[in-house]
């Protein structure tokens, strides 16, 4: 099930991978995750590799190399994004085995596993420093070029190269394109229309921080900047321009940047006053939402409202049943009522808690970035793009290789934080450095040449002409 062409390309990437320095080794990595389909698969068996999982072989094994060389693997240590993923990862495939209790399942929640620590651990591997950020987002400028090309073809054209050409498991579905109020919405190398523009929804972002940070990459920027409106707009898709405008709305924010907590705050108190006040709840707000002709709105309301009014029913270790609870509602395209309907409680606030801690640590590093406004900028960029994944996250679940921009941004955020911190520390070992260095020259400094002169003349006084004349 999987292409000649592709499984050369995923072999060439393996090799740069092993061999190559680290910026090419990131680069190849992300180039061959996000723009093979996901229904590129390699049968071994019962077992299914899609190419990511053969992608996360190589990078295994230049893992445990570069440990058994005494190289760090987590170059910015542990934090709580890394725990928060573990708790969410094993926790989700505990409960699905728990409630379906069947072999098979118990084999495709090992694969997810598998999937999910490595595509993050190796992310967080590869990304160690400043400039692996700014690599990453460059990266993922050029891939969003080459989506934004295909996807362009797809709208005006109604095909889909990638599944058309390509062949895979979705190639019937996906070699035409979906058609929505009799315009052609597209997929690109994604798994829908949804998936593709969201990608540059929360990619947007991460474009600006890099126009912002550095002049020498503002063409790169300036190029991902216009590939992802091209995305969203192909996609046909609300969830997309949603996220696009979440990450425009964040940027936009940075002049508040310093009165964000009463704005949070001011948030909540009007959601719960409308909630008070309206006839229905406030997340009944989302059906008015309606940015292409034909979104699907009511759909995402009725997954909240019936997650939400059936939380007995899946708090504990999720449910096999909401495909019952309304009309379309086995179509869980949304990422939070996902994790509740399908893992139950837990997994629903680790998941939450991934977000808590980006904004924790975003806040946390334009803190210590103050006084450096191009790194304040960046940090903040990274805030963007978390809050435009927030706002995605609504409208679709992650079900295909954009997960793995959503894991290289988790691995981004902490190594930042790290960073400037580290930078900030420096900074200030280096003025206490100085400060120490200047009493000591105080402290030895001979004596004033007053005082040298008043010595001499006390000399000449008490001295004869003849010792006089020889000094």
């Amino acid at each position: 099930m999987v292409h000649p062409i592709i499984l050369i390309a995923v072999l060439i990437a393996g090799v740069v991978i092993l061999l190559g320095a680290r910026n090419r080794a990131l680069g190849a990595f992300l180039a061959a995750a996000l723009l093979i389909p996901t229904d590129q698969v390699l049968l071994i068996g019962a077992l299914h590799f899609p190419m990511l999982r053969v992608l996360i072989i190589f990078g295994a094994i230049r893992m445990i190399r570069a440990k058994t060389s005494g190289v760090k693997i987590l170059g910015a240590g542990w934090n709580k994004i890394d725990v928060a993923i573990i708790v969410l990862t094993i926790t989700t495939a505990v409960d699905q085995i728990l409630l379906w209790q069947q072999s098979a399942t118990v084999v495709f929640q090992l694969g997810n596993i598998y999937s999910a620590f490595g595509t993050y651990f190796f992310l967080r591997f590869m990304i160690r420093d400043e400039n692996d950020v700014l690599q990453t987002i460059r990266t993922m400028a050029y891939i969003s070029l080459v989506v934004a090309v295909i996807m362009t073809f797809e709208r005006a054209t109604g095909k889909n190269p990638f599944y058309a050409y390509l062949g895979g498991a979705h190639a019937n579905m996906y070699g035409s394109a979906i058609e929505r109020e009799d315009n052609f919405r597209a997929t690109g190398c994604f798994g829908h229309p949804n998936l593709a523009g969201a990608f540059g929804a929360i990619s947007l972002p991460l474009f600006v921080g890099l126009w912002w940070k550095d002049k020498s990459n503002r063409k790169i920027a300036a190029m991902g900047m216009a590939a992802t409106a091209i995305m969203a707009w192909a996609s046909g898709s609300s969830t997309a321009l949603l996220g696009f405008g979440g990450g425009l709305i964040a940027l936009c924010l940075w002049p508040m940047r310093r009165w964000m907590r009463p704005l949070r705050w001011s948030i909540v108190l009007v959601l719960v006053s409308l909630h008070i006040a309206m006839k229905s709840p406030v997340w009944h707000l989302i059906t008015r939402i309606d940015l292409t002709g034909g979104s699907s709105s009511y759909h995402r309301f009725a997954l909240i409202n019936q997650c939400i009014l059936h939380f007995s029913d899946w708090w504990m270790m999720g449910t096999k049943y909401y495909a019952d609870w309304g009309w379309d509602m086995w179509d869980l395209s949304d990422q939070y009522v996902w994790t509740a309907d399908t893992a139950g409680l837990i997994p629903l606030l680790a998941f939450l808690a991934l977000i808590v801690y980006g904004f924790k640590y975003v806040g946390k590093a334009r803190r210590a970035a103050v006084g450096d406004q191009r790194r304040e900028l960046l940090i903040w960029a990274l805030g963007g793009s978390l809050f435009a994944n927030v706002v995605s996250f609504v409208g679709i679940d992650y079900f295909d290789q954009t997960m793995v921009a959503w894991y290289a941004l988790l691995a981004m955020i902490p190594v930042t934080v790290y960073t400037i911190r580290q930078a900030a520390r420096d900074r200030k070992n280096r003025k206490t450095e100085d400060e120490a260095q200047s009493k000591d020259i105080d402290s030895n400094r001979p004596v004033e040449d007053g005082s040298l002169t008043l010595l001499a003349m006390s000399l000449d006084h008490t001295s004869t002409p003849a010792q006089r004349s020889v000094r």
